[in-house]
């Protein structure tokens, strides 16, 4: 918990050079682009469109009582930020090698830049998101207040994930290539284009419902689609796969980091 400790102590320290690689990361993404940070408005936009007019019209997906659109395109935000940011974190030490053998960088900082980076364009995405909730008649209400906690939960576990991904593919490159085949199971196993309760095997079902993304992201859906507040469960659900995941990250990248120059 220490290392966690110093991470945050840190951000202050280090917040200029953790804005310089946030805007790097947005000069590179959208150099050359004639629609620049557009897309991360179309980008969710056009893919919900894509999925909900296959899961909707051939697989014959529905969600009875809410508008089928408004919940794909919630499971897509949510879950969208943690596999770009958990994908672009892994090949943070490897890629960030040159600066961290030439001068002192604290490496956790390239991960953390990673998710912060995302973590804007997910709040760009809230834009469209919020436009199919009211063109849907979705509607809004004051739960929506508490939206701020789930994406929280989410980005401190994406960082742990963050955190022990660039840690494992350093020994193990492999995993830049296993991970992909990783997320798109995860997706899959997480109910974000299908109702989980289409599932009638019951211990599957309970088996899926572990699943800390499906937590987040139905924490999410309570509070949008439901209008309601969340139950404690659904709180703790949130918070302590979250917590859990950002420890053993820290606790594995802590434990790794003196090592990288050897591997690179």
């Amino acid at each position: 918990m220490s290392f966690v400790r110093n991470l945050f102590f840190s951000l202050r320290r280090y917040r200029f050079l953790l804005r310089q690689l946030v805007l790097r990361d947005f000069k590179v993404k959208y150099k050359r682009s004639v629609l620049g940070v557009a897309w991360s408005l179309l980008y969710p936009l056009l893919t919900m469109s894509v999925l909900a007019l296959v899961f909707s019209n051939v697989f014959r997906f529905s969600t009875p009582g809410v508008s089928y659109i408004a919940y794909l395109l919630i499971g897509l935000t949510w879950f969208n930020y943690f596999s770009e940011a958990s994908n672009l974190c892994m090949s943070t030490i490897v890629a960030n090698f040159p600066l961290i053998n030439k001068v002192y960088v604290p490496k956790y900082i390239f991960p953390l830049s990673k998710c912060l980076f995302v973590g804007i364009n997910f709040l760009l995405t809230l834009i469209p998101l919020y436009l199919v909730i009211l063109l849907t008649g979705t509607g809004l209400c004051w739960q929506h207040l508490l939206l701020p906690y789930s994406f929280l939960c989410l980005f401190l576990f994406t960082l742990g994930m963050g955190f022990f991904l660039a840690a494992v593919s350093v020994f193990l490159r492999d995993m830049f290539y296993i991970y992909g085949i990783v997320l798109s199971l995860w997706m899959y196993l997480t109910p974000v284009m299908y109702d989980i309760d289409i599932i009638t095997n019951r211990p599957l079902r309970f088996l899926m419902s572990l699943n800390p993304l499906y937590q987040l992201i139905r924490f999410a859906r309570t509070v949008i689609l439901s209008h309601a507040t969340p139950s404690a469960a659904q709180f703790a659900g949130c918070a302590v796969p979250a917590l859990l995941m950002l420890t053993l990250g820290a606790w594995v990248f802590k434990k790794k980091q003196d090592r990288f120059v050897y591997y690179m």
